[in-house]
């Protein structure tokens, strides 16, 4: 059997984004560890987001596949490029993500609202609740997008650091999810549906809001932004 080069690229993504986003999250923040984990998870993950969209669009058609992978390229691009930004600076990329954005969740919509309707309570093989998710999300998304162009860019440690840590996390909930608890066809059959599979799935998403309430409610922001005395000191301290 052969196996489609794209296919290799997909799997070889998804693992590495894993493992990368991993022991980014275990080196200490700022860490060089820390910073080339990073920046391998950034490359693994558009790489396993660009060939999902590219194998669901044209290998096996299935759009609500497509929609996952345009998300997780949208959700982990733009957290890079928030790390990567100085201070009240935007560009043309963060006009096209918030449109790209945009257009994924009215399109989310549309099929949840088709599956809902559907005699089959599915569209493209899922039922309603995962559109509808996935809508709130890229809303929410947008909406973020929305104002920092209003505001003319991110400006705060504590904002670029929510900014970029929520999308980053929810990208490696992505990758962690797509495996652990999508493809336990792959896994022993005495392994299948065994609990912790669903922790290490979800462990991304705990990760995040433990981080995402110390970031808010401690000087852990401040810390990080006046530490080495930069001006943009955020690409070094999160490794993106």
């Amino acid at each position: 059997m052969q196996i489609s080069p794209v296919l290799v690229l997909h799997i070889s993504g998804g693992i590495g984004g894993i493992l990368s986003g991993a022991v980014a999250l275990i080196f200490r923040k700022g860490s060089r560890g820390h910073v080339v984990a990073g920046q391998i998870f950034v490359i693994a993950m558009l790489t396993m987001a660009g060939t999902g969209a590219y194998m669901a669009y044209f290998v096996k058609p299935n759009i609500g596949n497509v929609l996952g992978g345009v998300m997780t390229f949208y959700m982990v691009a733009t957290a890079w490029a928030t790390a990567r930004r100085r201070d009240g600076e935007t560009g043309f990329f963060d006009w096209c993500a918030l449109a790209i954005v945009l257009a994924a969740s009215t399109v989310t919509v549309i099929y949840g609202f088709e599956a809902v309707y559907s005699p089959t309570e599915l569209k493209e093989g899922y039922p309603a609740w995962p559109y509808f998710m996935w809508a709130f999300v890229a809303v929410l998304s947008a909406a973020g997008d929305v104002r920092m162009l209003l505001r003319g860019g991110v400006f705060s440690g504590g904002q670029r650091i929510v900014r970029h840590l929520w999308r980053m996390c929810l990208g490696l909930f992505i990758a962690s999810a797509s495996f652990f608890l999508g493809q336990q066809k792959v896994f022993p059959a005495s392994w299948r549906g065994a609990t912790v599979w669903y922790v290490l799935a979800f462990l991304p998403l705990l990760l995040m809001i433990f981080w995402l309430f110390r970031v808010r409610f401690t000087n852990t922001s401040r810390r990080t932004s006046t530490s080495r005395g930069d001006a943009h000191p955020l690409p070094a301290r999160l490794g993106a």
